[in-house]
């Protein structure tokens, strides 16, 4: 009996795995034959199924439905992730919004950021670099003074560098 029950657990589990699996698989019937929108739709349900619980991915597939247009779908999605607090999901964000053209929601995202982790020199410097790239110098250099009173970080020098020659952090 004990053998049957063992079979039947590793059967079981096994099948799980399979069929967790099977829904992460992309089919081609998802985006051959399809229009560009539908394909594009279809393939980013998938992505989120497959993102799973993953706040970065979450986030990359928000960004995703964000910047296409589907701005109520990619929100949903970043509400959702925001609601667990993560600083480093607010700079995420706050980088989707940003690439939208939408620097005072961005701004805001990074302010409070800023406010939780007062002490992060890479984040300082980044959000000076937007401030500077969205023409606030003087506040962009109160931020880079911050970021290199704590540490001279070769990112956060990189980032401040290529503000001041217009081009955006490496994200």
């Amino acid at each position: 009996m004990k053998r049957h029950s063992m079979f039947t657990t590793a059967f079981l589990i096994l099948f799980g795995i399979g069929a967790a699996h099977a829904a992460k698989r992309v089919e081609s019937a998802a985006y051959r034959a399809q229009d560009k929108e539908a394909a594009g739709k279809a393939l980013l349900h998938k992505s989120l199924v497959q993102a799973a619980d993953g706040s970065w991915e979450r986030i990359a597939v928000g960004r995703v439905y964000y910047l296409a247009g589907m701005k109520s779908e990619g929100q949903a999605i970043f509400d959702a992730v925001l609601a667990n607090n993560d600083n480093g999901d607010l700079f995420r964000v706050a980088r989707v919004y940003r690439e939208a053209g939408e620097w005072p929601r961005a701004k805001a995202l990074f302010d409070k950021a800023l406010l939780r982790e007062p002490n992060d020199e890479k984040g300082l410097a980044e959000v000076g670099a937007y401030y500077l790239l969205e023409g606030d110098r003087e506040a962009a250099e109160v931020l880079f003074d911050r970021s290199f009173k704590l540490e001279s970080d070769m990112w956060a020098t990189l980032a401040a560098a290529g503000a001041y020659l217009g081009v955006k952090p490496q994200e």
